[in-house]
């Protein structure tokens, strides 16, 4: 009996596959941190013989390359990547034996990139299932505007067209994309867990709207992606290595001090209710409870050393895993402990946090800086009246533009908020952090604008 098995990265919004018929297996774009494969492939009793890359990957470094020199895998890249590493060229029609039961057959389906291909998996000689990658998603498709605005036209088209040629397959077929489950590679987000090509047929807009109207509403809803991704491909077409994963260098109290003064970045990873309770001046609080290796991966000037301080070894490790993830190997230094160990007799820095409703409390008797973080969609779809609009990932370069005075930070639920006080806080702001839903703002009576902004 076939048995396919998703390995979630929900911090990244991805996941990948492990298929297998009892003894042979096969995987579908694994993460970097190819352990939760081998893992899960042990506690199957299954061998892995091949793995199958769907597309060069923009949002995570791949650990297809790392788990093929592992066991010895086939791994299989499309012939018109111009990867660096010995790899088996595949290309459209191509038709991959994995086992007596289990046959790969290769779709061209471009439209996230160029070469970007599905795989088929046919037991019995029937097709039961797509590897659609990039392609099609949940209720949704692979941004086509990854690789630039000069081919944003043209691949949204190809995905259009590609998403056709997906639903020739049978309609019991299910679909198991890679991105969609909140990454940033995805148009638009899905709660959907599970689907199939029938259910695709009746509710993703690639299926019921005919093409220009497709192509205006994808291209209508795609916002800002995170800036490390420039570095992803790069490194993805060289055949990324498997990370190293042990305990980096610990740091006291002065080593942490001296590495703030020098620029570098000392990332605190608690909840952000503890950061501004109290925490070691100049750090920044990217916490573990949210999206901690996009948020920091899209901030971070790239290269910039990074020490991490957490309250356990756990912690620690986690976001280590999180950051090799997205390219950045090796932390510069960590601490575990609380921030009185990590500042030894210095006193800690504090900011107040807030609701919308103490917002609306203050405006009313005094002037202060209302600064909206959300993304440029988010804005424009509601914002409060007089509100600053920086986007998060921009904030670090335009801290400048800020009017004087104490800083109000808000997004949509407090996380993004919390790391744009940490920031505006290191620069010497008085900030206090809005931690509440946004949509207690209209309830509490602060002035809401909606539509397009002027």
């Amino acid at each position: 009996m076939t048995r396919i098995l998703p390995i979630d990265t929900p911090t990244l919004g991805d996941r990948s596959y492990l298929v297998h018929d009892g003894q042979v297996a096969f995987v579908v774009d694994p993460q970097r941190d190819i352990d939760r494969v081998l893992a899960l492939a042990a506690r199957e009793r299954v061998r892995i013989t091949h793995v199958f890359e769907t597309h060069i990957h923009n949002d995570y470094i791949t650990g297809g390359h790392a788990l093929a020199t592992a066991t010895g895998a086939t791994y299989h890249v499309n012939a018109d990547d111009p990867v660096t590493f010995d790899r088996t060229a595949v290309g459209d029609g191509d038709l991959v034996p994995v086992s007596d039961t289990l046959r790969v057959r290769v779709l061209a389906t471009p439209g996230h990139t160029y070469t970007h291909l599905s795989y088929v998996l046919e037991t019995d000689g029937r097709a039961v299932a797509a590897f659609t990658g990039g392609s099609l998603l949940y209720g949704s498709v692979g941004r086509p505007d990854l690789l630039g605005p000069t081919n944003t036209d043209t691949l949204v088209r190809h995905q259009y067209a590609s998403v056709q040629r997906l639903a020739m397959l049978p309609d019991e077929a299910a679909v198991h994309p890679t991105h969609g489950f909140g990454s940033f590679c995805s148009a638009t987000q899905s709660d959907a867990d599970a689907s199939t090509i029938a259910r695709e047929k009746r509710s993703n807009p690639a299926f019921t709207s005919d093409q220009e109207s497709f192509v205006a509403e994808l291209l209508a809803g795609l916002d800002a992606w995170p800036a490390y991704y420039a570095h992803m491909a790069p490194a993805n077409l060289a055949g990324p290595t498997a990370p190293g994963l042990s305990t980096p260098d610990l740091a006291d109290a002065t080593q942490l001090r001296k590495r703030i003064a020098d620029g570098e970045w000392v990332v605190d990873l608690r909840h952000r209710v503890a950061f501004a309770a109290g925490h070691l001046a100049g750090t920044l609080n990217v916490g573990l409870d949210g999206s901690f290796a996009t948020y920091l991966g899209w901030l971070i000037p790239w290269g910039t050393p990074v020490t991490l301080l957490g309250e356990t070894p756990e912690q620690v490790a986690e976001a280590q895993r999180e950051l090799v993830r997205i390219g950045i190997d090796r932390p510069a230094a960590h601490a575990t402990g609380s921030p009185h160990h990590w500042a030894e007799g210095s006193d800690l820095a504090t900011y107040p946090r807030a609701t919308f409703a103490d917002l609306a409390q203050v405006r009313h008797h005094r002037s202060v800086v209302l600064l909206d973080t959300r993304r440029n969609l988010e804005h424009a779809e509601s914002r409060i009246d007089g509100a600053v609009h920086i986007p998060l990932h921009e904030l670090r370069d335009r801290v400048g533009e800020i009017p004087d005075g104490e800083v109000w930070v808000h997004c949509a639920a407090g996380y993004r908020a919390s790391i744009a006080a940490s920031l505006l806080a290191s620069a010497g702001r008085r900030v206090v952090a809005v931690d509440d839903e946004f949509t207690k703002a209209a309830e509490v009576g602060l002035p809401i604008l909606t539509g397009a902004v002027a």
